[in-house]
């Protein structure tokens, strides 16, 4: 009776066993059905955001913000750094009438009451923008770069221009050194050609496109990926960061699932021009053409008189970060940099660990550091030197040095998709401390995007940059902005001086505030002599490295 009552219950235990497994069983392939569900968006995806009042976008490229914090922030940065309003293009577009330098001059005004220029004056000079015709511009909307240097000792320093949106802006430049000065302008974009890049980044974002390729076997396909896509009726793989909110979009191959996703690489260019934005464009392929002078381009400066008031400015206040002088760049604003020769780095750093997060032009700082110390030793990972991460370690004086991309959109070669980090994420994973520094910098790869793109990201790394500053005080941030550069044709379509100038206000705007550090690659470019450059020379290079170690070690140097 015992055993006919064990295999009743038996059975009994098996039929429920075997119902709780087909149970599992059905709720594992319905969880698949919704992972891949999760995987796969159309184009309400993209949410469209209620265009902000000064720009009027409504392109498929918005979002709706990560809160109402960072809305309200949104718009208030997007007021603060809006360009000035650029003319509409007329059809057909006629050359003549677009800002052309040539016709256009500078005017250095006479000396105050007519006396001499001396050190810690403030310089105003005068630009009258005209059209091929030589008729004055009555618009505003150029981008126009400026300094004051004299080469024959290696100074220089960045003008700030103001736009009084009449065809008239006025450089100002800080008199800091005595002698020869002489006045550079430079016309980058002409304000209709800005019209074109405003244009450009609202209706055209994906105009620098992005591969993956998706495998599983032999079986494998090549989708388009980008920020935002294109509504069709092509399924999309959605790889928006959990963590952040970062989106990042793949079209879905057609017999692969969006798991199968193994590696990311820059797909190519469309420049997508009207015929007669083409035109504008191609009379300036290679632009920053200069501005001739009306009169004379220098002025002699003076060694700053006993009680003589100096001359300040009547509309800009704050002056530059700093300037060269022999080739040494000198900060201003009550900070030092020191000189620093391989023996002082490598004192500097002992002991540290290092990160740099950001795109190439941060990643020369891990290149310079690798060659100029004898000592360090870079780890052979195997990766695309393009690409990285890349690890250096000096053993005898326990220096460490960590280089690693931003996250996506990153125009870069084929790297797998495990080495796809978003920047905010890192930063917390960071102990962080006294021997921790950070070092990073993003503005490169955004040139193509609305700006509140490149808001959203700063505001997730900034978030990460709080936490690790809450957990541990002690570490040193430091951040690089972005620097003018060299235009071609395609990169003043893709990245260009005029949205990086932007970036660089953002970027300064948002960490103002928090305790951390800038380098100021902008007016550190702007103001050498060296040609503008994505990636600095060297002189540059070496006078930022210089920066960053004083911050590291403000009572060191050699």
């Amino acid at each position: 009776m015992k055993v006919r009552a064990c295999l009743k219950a038996e059975v009994k235990y098996t039929a429920i066993f075997l119902s709780l497994a087909v149970s599992v069983f059905i709720l594992v392939l319905h969880n698949i059905e919704i992972l891949e569900g999760w995987f796969k968006v159309n184009s309400n995806t993209c949410l469209p955001k209620p265009a902000t009042d000064h720009h009027g976008r409504h392109g498929f490229c918005t979002f709706d913000p990560l809160s109402s914090e960072d809305a309200e922030e949104e718009r208030l940065l997007l007021q603060s750094t809006a360009w000035p309003k650029t003319p509409l293009l007329p059809s057909p577009l006629s050359l003549e009438e677009t800002s052309d330098p040539a016709h256009s001059t500078f005017t250095i005004p006479p000396g105050k009451e007519g006396r001499q220029w001396q050190i810690g004056d403030q310089l105003e000079v005068t630009i009258n923008m005209c059209d091929f015709k030589g008729h004055p511009k009555k618009t505003g909307g150029d981008v126009l770069l400026a300094r004051l240097h004299n080469p024959s000792v290696e100074a220089g320093v960045a003008g700030k221009v103001v736009d009084h949106l009449n065809g008239t802006y006025t450089a100002v430049f800080s008199l800091l050194w005595e002698g020869s000065a002489q006045v550079q302008v430079t016309l980058v974009h002409p304000s209709e050609a800005v019209t074109v890049l405003q244009r450009l980044n609202v209706e055209e974002p994906d105009r620098i496109y992005f591969w993956s390729v998706f495998r599983s076997g032999s079986l494998s396909q090549t989708t388009a990926c980008n920020v935002c896509l294109r509504p069709t009726q092509q399924p999309q793989c959605n790889y928006t960061d959990v963590r952040t909110g970062e989106p990042w979009f793949c079209y879905k191959p057609q017999n692969l699932s969006c798991n199968s996703r193994v590696t990311h690489s820059m797909g190519g260019i469309k420049q997508n021009l009207k015929a007669e934005e083409e035109k504008l464009f191609d009379s300036r392929v290679n632009m920053k053409i200069s501005i001739r002078a009306s009169g004379p381009a220098n002025i002699t400066v003076l060694p700053k008189k006993e009680g003589q008031p100096n001359v300040e400015s009547s509309i800009v206040k704050s002056g530059p970060a700093g300037y060269y002088y022999q080739g040494v760049w000198h900060a201003l604003g009550g900070s030092t940099v020191n000189q620093f020769n391989t023996e002082t780095i490598t004192q500097c750093l002992k002991g540290k660990v290092v990160y740099m997060f950001g795109d190439s032009t941060v990643r020369q700082f891990f290149e310079y550091l690798n060659t100029e110390l004898p000592n360090l030793r870079e780890f052979d990972l195997h990766n695309e030197r393009k690409a990285g991460p890349f690890i250096s370690l000096d053993y005898t004086n326990n220096i460490l040095l960590n280089y690693r991309f931003h996250g996506p959109p990153i125009r870069i070669v084929p790297i797998p998709t495990s080495e796809l980090r978003y920047m905010a994420n890192e930063l917390d994973g960071i102990t962080g401390g006294s021997k921790t520094v950070v070092i990073f910098c993003i503005w490169a790869h955004f040139g193509t995007f609305p700006m509140e793109i490149y808001i959203r990201r700063v505001q997730n790394i900034r978030r990460a940059v709080v936490r690790l500053l809450d957990r541990a005080p002690n570490t040193l941030v430091i951040i690089r902005t972005g620097n003018p550069k060299e235009l071609t044709l395609t990169v003043a379509l893709t990245n260009s001086d005029w949205h990086s100038y932007q970036a660089d206000k953002v970027l300064r705007a948002m960490f103002n505030g928090l305790n951390v550090h800038f380098v100021n690659a902008w007016e550190m470019t702007l103001a050498h002599h060296l040609p503008h450059d994505l990636h600095p020379k060297h002189p540059i290079i070496k006078n930022m490295i210089n920066v960053i170690m004083s911050y590291m070690c403000p009572q060191k140097g050699g």
